[in-house]
């Protein structure tokens, strides 16, 4: 059984990892264009410095859309979230470039609202990728990992 389980979760690794088709480093220098609205913070670690007019982006891949505790979303960010988009680099990607075409389409709408104006950015999923790089799900994938190791001894 438990072989059953590591080979299901390798393949769920490997297969997420499919999606991530962008270069993190390119990402890294693209993402100045966002740093204007946006910051990536952990706790009390400033990773990079932005503006505070969008939400801290630290951990957006996996996250829930709209979720980030106290910041002021549209309407239509809220209800995409509430409709269940979790973000990952794939969807990320598309939204950064038609933001409220992207959320007009997850909504089933024929229009909607967003706050964020689209970037004009070299490659989108190149950001996306550099965004993963501060994802929980790092840590939760780790976390299930050593739990595994300790559960077989």
């Amino acid at each position: 059984m438990k072989t059953i389980l590591i080979a299901a979760a390798a393949l769920a690794l490997s297969t997420s990892a499919g999606f991530a088709s962008g270069d993190a480093d390119k990402g890294e220098a693209d993402f100045k264009k966002c740093r204007s609205c946006h910051s990536v913070i952990d706790g009390d670690d400033v990773i990079v410095k932005g503006g505070k007019i969008g939400p801290n982006l630290f951990g957006v891949i996996g996250r829930a859309a709209g979720s980030v505790e106290g910041f002021k979303y549209g309407k239509d960010m809220l209800a995409a979230g509430e409709a269940g988009l979790v973000w990952d680099e794939e969807n990320l990607a598309e939204f950064v470039t038609d933001t409220k075409g992207f959320l007009a389409t997850t909504l089933c709408q024929g229009s909607a609202s967003s706050k964020m104006t689209p970037q004009r950015l070299k490659e989108p999923a190149d950001v996306a990728a550099f965004l993963a790089g501060f994802s929980d799900m790092d840590e939760a994938s780790e976390e299930s990992e050593e739990s595994d190791d300790k559960s077989s001894d």
